[in-house]
């Protein structure tokens, strides 16, 4: 098995800490979904410029959508032809534009 990096205390600690503010931040816009106060639309607008959430998983922000579950989550991207280790910033057009026609029928 590979080893980690070497690193720094103050390297490691500072990843830490990247890593800690990076979680908290998919957490939120995670329940901006949930509480519908950010549209999938606008998330996948802001997933472009903003590499903390082009790199959050399809499925994730799926299942954090009000109305779909785990399993509709996974119907809804087999459906649409999406693996399930995709990444927002990984979407091509066409899965954008059916993921917002299949959420905006639900």
């Amino acid at each position: 098995m590979p080893q980690p990096p070497a690193l720094t205390p103050e390297q490691r600690q500072a990843a830490l800490d990247k890593a800690a503010k990076v979680r908290r931040e998919r957490a939120e816009v995670k329940e901006k979904l949930k509480m519908g106060s950010l549209s999938l639309s606008a998330l996948l607008a802001r997933a472009d410029k903003d590499e903390t959430i082009g790199k959050m998983k399809v499925l994730s922000v799926l299942e954090s959508l009000p109305g779909l579950g785990k399993v509709k989550a996974r119907r809804l991207m087999e459906t649409v032809g999406i693996s399930e280790t995709r990444r927002l910033q990984g979407l091509g057009a066409n899965q954008r534009e059916s993921l917002l026609a299949h959420t905006s029928k639900s």
